[in-house]
């Protein structure tokens, strides 16, 4: 039976966020500096006049820089196995280890290769030239273990995608961050779990 799925749509078009003021074909990287997803997206906000009539602020007060914020959209599945985010410009995937690797492994299960070539036709159907394959730990273990194991099981899944795509054009960014940029509680299993993942992310080019 199709899992159920949750959506949860946050925030709507183009939304600008105003405040009053007064009154997140390679190998992984030994070393990676950069945190994934931050590079900038949305468009530049639209201009407000502070001094329309209709803007109601208190005497004094001056608004502080406005902020476009993306679109965002989450889809994940009712066990929490996999998670899918999507912006107006990007699409990621997370996949919990669980469902790809056995305890404490980079070798993927039965139902890994099914799961990751349902990304790849994603990665196809985008028409995706760049692709990022990130692996996360929870922070049991020591850090070291963590950035090890995370980087193994990031190079395992892009060895599966680049398999799947066979497309010379795809470049892979593929890196093992460890316990760095946990998305939930590491003080419960239920938050680990979610915690050790490999996230499959890629431009949006669809028209």
């Amino acid at each position: 039976m199709t899992p159920t799925r949750l959506t949860a749509l946050l925030t709507t078009s183009t939304l600008i966020a105003m405040s009053v003021v007064g009154t997140s074909s390679a190998y992984a990287e030994d070393d990676p500096n950069d945190p994934p997803g931050t590079e900038p997206s949305a468009s530049a906000p639209v201009e407000v006049d502070p001094n329309d009539p209709d803007l109601k602020i208190p005497d004094g007060a001056t608004l502080a820089q406005a902020k476009v914020l993306d679109i965002k959209s989450v889809v994940e599945d009712q066990s929490g196995d996999e998670r899918r985010e999507d912006t107006n410009t990007n699409v990621t995937f997370a996949l919990q280890a669980e469902v790809l690797f056995g305890k404490d492994s980079a070798k993927l299960g039965a139902e890994a290769k099914s799961r990751i070539a349902g990304i790849a036709e994603e990665v196809s159907n985008q028409n995706a030239t760049r692709v990022r394959v990130f692996g996360f730990t929870d922070d049991l273990g020591s850090s070291a273990h963590g950035d090890v194991l995370s980087k193994k099981r990031a190079n395992a899944v892009h060895d599966v995608l680049t398999q799947t795509l066979n497309d010379a054009d795809i470049t892979y960014e593929v890196r093992g961050y460890g316990e760095q940029y946990p998305i939930a509680d590491n003080s419960t299993e239920a938050g680990r779990k979610k915690n050790r993942r490999v996230e499959v992310s890629f431009p949006r080019t669809e028209a």
